[in-house]
C-alpha cells in the first residue's frame, strides 16, 4: 500500500495536537481568558445583580463561547466550557495520518464493538466528535473509510457527527466541496 498525504482542508483551522477539545478543564483554561458579567432577561433578581454570565475565549483560535442562561456562575461556566469544547471540535483540526490513524483511550474505551454510542450532553462526546473529525478531513471527508480506520461502522459514525449540527453541516459542506454527494439528514 502507497503512502498517501492526508488531505488538509484550508477552511478549517489547523492546531497542534493534542486537540483542545480534549484536554482537561485545567488544561484548556491555561488556554482561555474567561469573563464574567451580567446579563438582563428572565431569571429573577439575583440573575440581574449579579456577574453569573461567562464568556469563554480560546486565545489561539480565537473561538468563544458563553453561558448566561443560569442563576449561578459555576454552572454557566461549566455550560460556556463545554460550548467551547463543542465548537473546538467542529472547527479545529489536528494533524492524523489518514490511514494508520491510533485511536485514543478514550475512543477504545467508549467504542463497543463496531458501535458508538454517546449521548451528545455528555463530557466525552466532543473529544469524541474531534477525533471523528479529524480522521475524516485527513481521508478527505470519505466516512466509509474513516469509519473503517476508528473501528466503526458507517452509520455510526455519521450518527456521531449528525449530532451536532454545525459540525454535520462543516462534513457535508467538506465533502460539496471535493465532489462528493453530501449525507442525508
Amino acid at each position: 500500500m502507497t503512502y498517501r498525504i492526508p488531505y488538509i482542508d484550508p477552511r478549517l483551522t489547523m492546531v497542534q495536537a493534542p486537540h483542545p477539545a480534549t484536554l482537561d478543564e485545567a488544561e484548556l483554561l491555561k488556554q482561555c481568558t474567561i469573563e464574567f458579567g451580567r446579563v438582563g432577561g428572565p431569571g429573577g433578581q439575583h440573575r440581574n445583580r449579579v456577574d453569573t454570565a461567562c464568556w469563554i475565549q480560546h486565545v489561539a483560535t480565537g473561538i468563544d463561547a458563553q453561558g448566561t442562561e443560569r442563576r449561578s456562575q459555576g454552572q454557566n461556566k461549566s455550560m460556556a466550557l463545554f460550548r467551547l469544547r463543542l465548537k473546538l471540535a467542529a472547527k479545529c483540526r489536528t494533524p492524523t495520518s489518514r490511514d494508520r490513524h491510533q485511536c485514543s483511550e478514550l475512543w477504545c474505551r467508549r467504542r463497543q464493538g463496531e458501535k458508538m454510542s454517546v449521548n451528545p450532553e455528555h463530557e466525552d462526546y466532543p473529544a469524541l466528535l474531534a477525533e471523528a473529525l479529524d480522521v475524516i478531513v485527513a481521508r478527505r471527508y470519505d466516512l466509509a473509510g474513516a469509519a473503517g480506520v476508528l473501528g466503526i461502522t458507517m452509520s455510526q459514525l455519521s450518527r456521531l457527527v449528525r449530532h451536532h449540527k454545525f459540525a454535520f453541516g462543516v462534513v457535508n459542506d467538506g465533502r460539496k466541496a471535493v465532489g462528493l454527494a453530501p449525507l442525508r439528514s
